[in-house]
């Protein structure tokens, strides 16, 4: 076991803050040594403390897909990977009813989320809708396009207790947007009220451990209510797959080297579930509609609610019941 490795971990799981180097080392372990498999046995424990043992399933409804203007490589929906060049919006119907399935089933939170291509003002009408459909006490989350303080208001009024935003790998290069604005709406949504779940991705081979250092040091700075780490699905045809996709393994011990950095007082830790749920995540999601990280037009991706909480509990976990505590409902 190498010396300065082992030093770091005992550190994080100490308590103490790990910079910028001394995360780098970690990243710069190989993902099938001894060092690593030390990372990821911290970064289960840090999780469980975080969360008192519990894992959570969140379940996300895509109301439409189409070519979206603002071009992220990694994505399904991206104009220029031509993966949808007809746009289709699920009524308001349709999403109604696959809220209520997922919040039945017993998702902890239920996520609407839209492209950006999807006007704001008819996210918000549907947003009404849907929250006036499900209980009282559910957890409602937005996956939306950026939007200013005004908007973050709108949301909030909208029934919303957080949002799910990301300033993605390889940021303002391939993607239309600029990280900037990214960290604008992240602010807007905490200056109204609103909580934010994020994470470093989607990292792909062509990423520099300097660049998922950099990601998450600045998730630390902006106190989520979960973080985590997750690595770019295949897109058959689209601008970045000559780039190939990490291993579940390396995945896996990034996402587990990132939460040593995010510490305790993150509560939740999203990543892959096939070798992440081993190394801190607990948190994973059920999805129905359309899915920026597939090709079919209705999508299950993320497979039911109850597949999910089995592959938590698998992993030995215990799966929180009611309402998320990530998002601020009471253990």
């Amino acid at each position: 076991m190498d010396k300065k490795i082992d030093q770091i971990i005992h550190k994080a799981l100490d308590g103490g803050e790990i910079n910028e180097g001394e995360l780098l080392s970690l990243l710069s372990v190989q993902s099938l040594s001894e060092e690593s498999f030390m990372i990821r046995y911290a970064s289960r424990k840090m999780s469980e403390a975080a969360s008192g043992g519990k894992a959570e399933v969140h379940a996300q409804v895509g109301i439409d897909n189409g070519p979206c203007p603002k071009n992220c490589g990694f994505c399904s929906f991206a104009a220029v990977n031509k993966v949808f060049p007809q746009p289709v919006i699920r009524s308001l119907e349709e999403v109604i009813a696959s809220c209520l399935t997922l919040e039945a089933d017993g998702a902890n939170a239920v996520y609407l989320m839209e492209t950006a291509r999807y006007p704001f003002a008819d996210f918000i009408r549907m947003a009404r809708e849907v929250k006036a459909a499900l209980k009282p006490e559910t957890t409602f989350i937005a996956n939306t396009d950026d939007f200013d303080e005004e908007g973050a208001r709108a949301l909030k009024e909208a029934g919303f207790h957080g949002i799910y935003h990301v300033v993605h790998m390889g940021e303002g290069t391939t993607t239309a947007i600029e990280p900037r604005t990214r960290l604008k709406t992240i602010a807007a949504a905490q200056k109204a009220g609103l909580l934010i779940g994020t994470a470093v991705e989607p990292i792909g081979p062509e990423h520099s451990k300097e660049e998922i250092v950099e990601k998450t040091m600045l998730i630390r700075e902006m106190g989520p209510v979960h973080a985590g780490a997750g690595g770019r699905v295949h897109i058959p045809g689209s601008v970045l797959e000559a780039h190939g996709v990490l291993t579940g393994a390396q995945t896996s011990h990034i996402l587990a080297a990132v939460k040593l950095a995010i510490g305790y007082q993150v509560r939740g830790h999203c990543g892959g579930l096939e070798m992440g749920a081993m190394a801190g995540v607990n948190l994973t999601w059920a999805e129905v509609g359309s899915n920026p990280r597939d090709t079919e037009t209705n999508t299950v991706r993320g497979s039911t609610v109850k597949l999910r909480q089995d592959e938590l509990r698998e992993a030995g976990w215990e799966v929180l019941e009611g309402p998320s505590v990530m998002f601020g409902a009471s253990a």
